[in-house]
């Protein structure tokens, strides 16, 4: 298969693993769901959590549903991907691992967006809102106030969302992904 083909599939199997992902940080931050965002991702995951959830209980609060949905569709990308790439076909215990990984790599990488994005939105139009700037307060906010409490202001300057990005790039260096599956 020609990279061109592989390159739009890995990338419409990472948009829709990213919704589910997103869906699950979202109410976990307890984010409004009547914004047009988050009712976009409801809509895009919901012909698959509302069935899953039959079978699958939540746990203390939790979407588990969608946490397996995330699992599930991850496997399902590295199984296509992996021999797409690499002509190789995976054991079990290989694919799984590197799913596991995958789905790590991805919430890190939605982080330091979500709060890129979110400290650029600081910056550019402060205290006004926005649909887009609640969605990105509900997923930044629980992350960052721990390093509010120990970076203080600078100057008026929030410098904890800096920090915060510096070690979740550390992170995604740190996790031994084979470069083909980055």
């Amino acid at each position: 298969m020609s990279a061109p083909l592989i390159f739009i599939a890995e990338t419409f199997f990472e948009l829709y693993i990213l919704c589910f992902v997103l869906r699950f940080i979202l109410q976990t931050g307890r984010a409004d769901f009547h914004n047009p965002l988050s009712q976009f991702i409801v809509r895009v995951t919901n012909p698959l959590v509302v069935p899953l959830r039959r079978v699958v209980p939540g746990l203390r609060g939790l979407d588990m549903a969608t946490v397996v949905l995330v699992i599930v569709l991850e496997v399902l990308a590295t199984a296509v991907l992996i021999p797409l790439k690499t002509g190789v076909n995976p054991s079990a215990a290989m694919l799984l691992y590197f799913s596991l990984l995958r789905t790590v790599m991805s919430v890190l990488r939605l982080y330091v967006f979500a709060i890129l994005i979110y400290a650029l939105l600081s910056f550019v139009n402060p205290g006004s809102y926005n649909p887009l700037s609640s969605v990105l307060a509900s997923i930044c906010e629980p992350v960052l106030r721990p390093f509010r409490r120990v970076i203080p202001p600078i100057g008026g300057l929030d410098l904890s969302p800096l920090f915060l990005i510096i070690i979740l790039q550390a992170l995604i260096m740190a996790i031994p992904l084979p470069g083909v599956l980055r």
